[in-house]
Protein backbone atom coordinates (compact mmCIF):
# COMPACT_ATOMS: atom_id res chain seq x y z
CA UNK A 1 0.00 0.00 0.00
CA UNK A 2 0.88 4.05 -0.24
CA UNK A 3 2.92 5.36 2.51
CA UNK A 4 0.79 8.13 3.01
CA UNK A 5 -3.37 7.91 3.16
CA UNK A 6 -2.90 5.08 6.55
CA UNK A 7 -6.45 6.05 8.81
CA UNK A 8 -5.31 5.91 12.21
CA UNK A 9 -8.57 6.64 13.35
CA UNK A 10 -9.67 3.64 11.59
CA UNK A 11 -6.81 0.73 13.28
CA UNK A 12 -8.84 -1.22 15.77
CA UNK A 13 -6.10 -4.08 15.87
CA UNK A 14 -2.00 -3.95 16.36
CA UNK A 15 -0.74 -7.12 14.87
CA UNK A 16 2.56 -7.56 16.50
CA UNK A 17 5.36 -9.45 14.64
CA UNK A 18 7.05 -11.37 18.23
CA UNK A 19 10.52 -12.49 17.32
CA UNK A 20 12.66 -9.32 16.77
CA UNK A 21 10.62 -6.58 17.52
CA UNK A 22 8.56 -8.12 20.81
CA UNK A 23 11.77 -9.38 22.05
CA UNK A 24 15.27 -9.73 21.36
CA UNK A 25 15.10 -12.89 20.49
CA UNK A 26 16.79 -13.69 16.99
CA UNK A 27 20.17 -13.52 18.22
CA UNK A 28 19.59 -15.95 20.78
CA UNK A 29 17.04 -17.98 19.01
CA UNK A 30 19.85 -18.83 16.50
CA UNK A 31 22.75 -19.76 18.90
CA UNK A 32 19.93 -22.51 19.59
CA UNK A 33 19.21 -23.15 15.85
CA UNK A 34 22.79 -22.72 14.59
CA UNK A 35 23.61 -26.32 16.10
CA UNK A 36 20.80 -27.71 15.44
CA UNK A 37 21.08 -26.83 11.52
CA UNK A 38 24.56 -27.86 11.57
CA UNK A 39 23.67 -31.27 13.12
CA UNK A 40 20.61 -31.97 10.54
CA UNK A 41 23.18 -30.90 7.39
CA UNK A 42 25.56 -33.34 8.27
CA UNK A 43 22.69 -35.92 9.25
CA UNK A 44 21.81 -35.37 5.38
CA UNK A 45 25.01 -35.32 4.61
CA UNK A 46 25.16 -31.44 3.02
CA UNK A 47 28.42 -29.92 3.13
CA UNK A 48 27.03 -26.44 4.46
CA UNK A 49 27.90 -25.23 7.86
CA UNK A 50 26.43 -21.89 9.88
CA UNK A 51 27.51 -20.01 12.77
CA UNK A 52 24.60 -18.54 14.81
CA UNK A 53 25.35 -14.87 13.11
CA UNK A 54 25.76 -16.00 9.56
CA UNK A 55 22.63 -17.80 9.86
CA UNK A 56 20.91 -14.62 11.37
CA UNK A 57 21.87 -12.68 8.39
CA UNK A 58 20.63 -15.43 6.08
CA UNK A 59 17.22 -16.20 7.24
CA UNK A 60 15.58 -13.64 9.34
CA UNK A 61 12.28 -13.98 8.87
CA UNK A 62 11.76 -17.30 8.05
CA UNK A 63 11.22 -20.56 10.44
CA UNK A 64 13.46 -23.15 11.05
CA UNK A 65 11.34 -25.54 8.40
CA UNK A 66 11.49 -23.12 5.28
CA UNK A 67 15.49 -22.87 6.50
CA UNK A 68 15.96 -26.64 6.50
CA UNK A 69 14.14 -27.35 3.14
CA UNK A 70 15.86 -24.61 1.11
CA UNK A 71 19.23 -25.42 2.67
CA UNK A 72 18.79 -29.37 1.24
CA UNK A 73 17.24 -28.09 -1.75
CA UNK A 74 20.39 -26.23 -2.35
CA UNK A 75 22.37 -29.15 -1.92
CA UNK A 76 19.94 -31.31 -4.22
CA UNK A 77 19.06 -33.51 -1.27
CA UNK A 78 15.62 -34.50 -0.81
CA UNK A 79 14.26 -34.77 2.96
CA UNK A 80 11.37 -36.84 3.59
CA UNK A 81 8.72 -35.04 5.01
CA UNK A 82 8.60 -37.04 8.60
CA UNK A 83 12.66 -36.99 8.68
CA UNK A 84 12.19 -32.84 8.29
CA UNK A 85 9.72 -32.81 11.10
CA UNK A 86 11.49 -34.72 13.16
CA UNK A 87 13.95 -32.05 13.31
CA UNK A 88 11.54 -29.11 12.86
CA UNK A 89 11.00 -30.48 16.21
CA UNK A 90 14.00 -31.10 17.57
CA UNK A 91 14.91 -27.34 16.81
CA UNK A 92 11.48 -25.98 18.31
CA UNK A 93 12.70 -27.63 21.67
CA UNK A 94 16.03 -26.54 21.83
CA UNK A 95 15.35 -23.06 20.51
CA UNK A 96 12.21 -22.45 22.99
CA UNK A 97 13.69 -23.67 25.86
CA UNK A 98 16.95 -21.41 25.15
CA UNK A 99 14.72 -18.67 24.91
CA UNK A 100 12.84 -19.15 28.06
CA UNK A 101 16.52 -18.42 29.66
CA UNK A 102 17.91 -16.09 27.93
CA UNK A 103 14.85 -13.45 27.65
CA UNK A 104 13.99 -11.05 30.40
CA UNK A 105 11.16 -8.51 30.90
CA UNK A 106 11.72 -4.88 28.89
CA UNK A 107 10.14 -1.73 30.34
CA UNK A 108 10.51 -0.21 27.15
CA UNK A 109 8.09 -2.59 25.46
CA UNK A 110 5.95 -3.76 28.19
CA UNK A 111 4.89 0.04 29.25
CA UNK A 112 3.63 1.51 26.13
CA UNK A 113 2.42 -1.89 24.29
CA UNK A 114 0.05 -2.13 27.66
CA UNK A 115 -1.51 1.42 27.13
CA UNK A 116 -1.46 0.44 23.07
CA UNK A 117 -3.35 -2.49 23.90
CA UNK A 118 -5.72 0.26 26.29
CA UNK A 119 -6.68 2.02 23.15
CA UNK A 120 -6.40 -0.62 20.38
CA UNK A 121 -6.73 -4.30 20.36
CA UNK A 122 -3.30 -6.34 20.09
CA UNK A 123 -2.62 -9.60 18.47
CA UNK A 124 0.16 -11.78 17.83
CA UNK A 125 1.35 -12.68 14.09
CA UNK A 126 4.32 -14.81 13.90
CA UNK A 127 6.27 -17.60 11.59
CA UNK A 128 7.27 -19.25 15.04
CA UNK A 129 5.25 -22.43 16.57
CA UNK A 130 3.16 -21.48 19.24
CA UNK A 131 5.41 -23.33 21.58
CA UNK A 132 8.42 -20.82 21.48
CA UNK A 133 6.03 -17.96 21.61
CA UNK A 134 4.56 -19.16 24.68
CA UNK A 135 7.66 -19.55 25.94
CA UNK A 136 8.98 -15.85 25.01
CA UNK A 137 5.93 -14.29 26.29
CA UNK A 138 6.35 -15.70 29.66
CA UNK A 139 9.93 -15.03 29.96
CA UNK A 140 9.14 -11.28 29.16
CA UNK A 141 6.17 -10.53 30.92
CA UNK A 142 4.14 -10.54 27.98
CA UNK A 143 1.70 -13.26 27.99
CA UNK A 144 -1.15 -11.65 29.81
CA UNK A 145 -1.23 -8.88 26.70
CA UNK A 146 -1.50 -11.68 23.93
CA UNK A 147 -3.88 -13.91 24.91
CA UNK A 148 -4.15 -17.56 23.14
CA UNK A 149 -6.87 -16.90 21.18
CA UNK A 150 -4.81 -13.54 19.89
CA UNK A 151 -1.45 -15.35 18.78
CA UNK A 152 -1.99 -16.58 15.64
CA UNK A 153 1.46 -18.65 13.95
CA UNK A 154 2.14 -19.48 10.67
CA UNK A 155 3.78 -22.78 12.02
CA UNK A 156 1.22 -24.33 14.27
CA UNK A 157 -2.08 -22.25 13.45
CA UNK A 158 -2.55 -22.89 9.65
CA UNK A 159 -3.52 -26.08 8.47
CA UNK A 160 -0.58 -26.34 6.12
CA UNK A 161 2.53 -24.55 8.04
CA UNK A 162 4.02 -22.15 6.10
CA UNK A 163 6.49 -19.01 6.79
CA UNK A 164 6.33 -14.99 6.11
CA UNK A 165 6.87 -13.78 3.69
CA UNK A 166 4.04 -15.94 2.50
CA UNK A 167 0.59 -13.65 3.65
CA UNK A 168 -1.06 -16.36 5.06
CA UNK A 169 -0.86 -16.04 8.64
CA UNK A 170 -2.07 -12.26 7.95
CA UNK A 171 -4.97 -13.42 6.20
CA UNK A 172 -5.84 -16.14 8.55
CA UNK A 173 -5.49 -13.41 11.48
CA UNK A 174 -7.33 -10.75 9.99
CA UNK A 175 -9.84 -13.49 9.20
CA UNK A 176 -10.32 -14.81 12.79
CA UNK A 177 -10.07 -11.10 14.39
CA UNK A 178 -13.17 -10.04 11.68
CA UNK A 179 -11.13 -6.95 10.98
CA UNK A 180 -10.81 -5.68 7.12
CA UNK A 181 -7.20 -4.38 5.96
CA UNK A 182 -7.93 -0.83 7.10
CA UNK A 183 -8.60 -1.73 10.24
CA UNK A 184 -5.54 -3.59 11.16
CA UNK A 185 -2.01 -2.12 11.12
CA UNK A 186 1.24 -4.98 11.27
CA UNK A 187 4.17 -3.99 13.16
CA UNK A 188 7.29 -6.00 11.21
CA UNK A 189 10.75 -5.89 12.10
CA UNK A 190 11.91 -7.99 9.23
CA UNK A 191 11.37 -7.46 5.38
CA UNK A 192 9.79 -11.20 5.02
CA UNK A 193 7.53 -9.79 7.81
CA UNK A 194 6.51 -6.66 6.31
CA UNK A 195 6.58 -8.40 3.04
CA UNK A 196 3.60 -10.94 4.12
CA UNK A 197 1.24 -8.10 6.27
CA UNK A 198 1.48 -5.80 2.75
CA UNK A 199 0.72 -8.75 0.91
CA UNK A 200 -2.32 -9.39 2.96
CA UNK A 201 -3.33 -5.42 2.81
CA UNK A 202 -2.40 -4.49 5.91
CA UNK A 203 -0.58 -0.97 6.65
CA UNK A 204 2.73 -1.31 8.11
CA UNK A 205 5.35 0.03 10.16
CA UNK A 206 8.80 -1.52 10.23
CA UNK A 207 10.28 -1.71 13.85
CA UNK A 208 13.73 -1.62 14.22
CA UNK A 209 14.06 -1.60 17.97
CA UNK A 210 15.99 -4.39 18.10
CA UNK A 211 17.82 -4.17 14.83
CA UNK A 212 21.79 -4.44 15.71
CA UNK A 213 22.66 -0.72 15.05
CA UNK A 214 25.30 -1.22 12.63
CA UNK A 215 22.43 -2.93 10.18
CA UNK A 216 19.60 -0.62 10.96
CA UNK A 217 20.42 1.79 7.68
CA UNK A 218 20.11 -1.37 5.60
CA UNK A 219 17.36 -2.65 7.26
CA UNK A 220 15.13 0.45 6.64
CA UNK A 221 15.96 1.09 3.21
CA UNK A 222 14.82 -2.58 2.69
CA UNK A 223 11.71 -1.70 4.71
CA UNK A 224 10.76 0.99 2.83
CA UNK A 225 11.19 -0.77 -0.21
CA UNK A 226 8.95 -3.03 0.49
CA UNK A 227 6.73 -0.40 1.36
CA UNK A 228 6.25 -0.04 5.13
CA UNK A 229 4.00 3.03 5.81
CA UNK A 230 6.81 4.39 8.45
CA UNK A 231 9.79 3.07 10.51
CA UNK A 232 9.77 3.53 14.11
CA UNK A 233 13.00 2.46 16.43
CA UNK A 234 10.89 1.94 19.61
CA UNK A 235 7.21 0.96 21.28
CA UNK A 236 6.71 4.55 22.74
CA UNK A 237 8.04 6.09 19.16
CA UNK A 238 4.68 3.98 17.62
CA UNK A 239 2.68 4.98 20.51
CA UNK A 240 3.35 8.70 20.08
CA UNK A 241 2.59 8.14 15.91
CA UNK A 242 -0.59 6.47 16.58
CA UNK A 243 -1.53 9.35 19.50
CA UNK A 244 -4.87 10.50 18.30
CA UNK A 245 -3.22 14.24 19.01
CA UNK A 246 0.24 13.39 16.80
CA UNK A 247 2.98 16.48 17.18
CA UNK A 248 2.95 19.06 14.82
CA UNK A 249 6.24 17.32 13.51
CA UNK A 250 6.01 13.67 13.88
CA UNK A 251 9.61 11.99 13.89
CA UNK A 252 8.48 9.83 11.18
CA UNK A 253 6.53 10.83 8.43
CA UNK A 254 4.12 8.44 6.85
CA UNK A 255 0.68 7.96 8.86
CA UNK A 256 -2.20 10.67 9.10
CA UNK A 257 -4.81 11.24 11.55
CA UNK A 258 -8.83 10.09 10.91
Amino acid sequence: MPRSGVDIAAIEVLLCDADGCLFPSEEPAFVASAAVTNEFLEAIGATARFGAEELRVTTTGKNFRTTAAALAEAEGIRVPPADLESWVEAERRQVSAHLSRALKPDRAVHQPLARLGEERGLALVSSSATTRLEGCLRATGLAHLFPPTRRFSAESSLPVPTSKPDPAIYAFAGERLGISAAEGLAVEDSVPGAQAAIAAGFPTVGNVMFVPAPERPERIADLRRAGVAAIVSSWAELERLLASSPPAEPAVPGLVGG
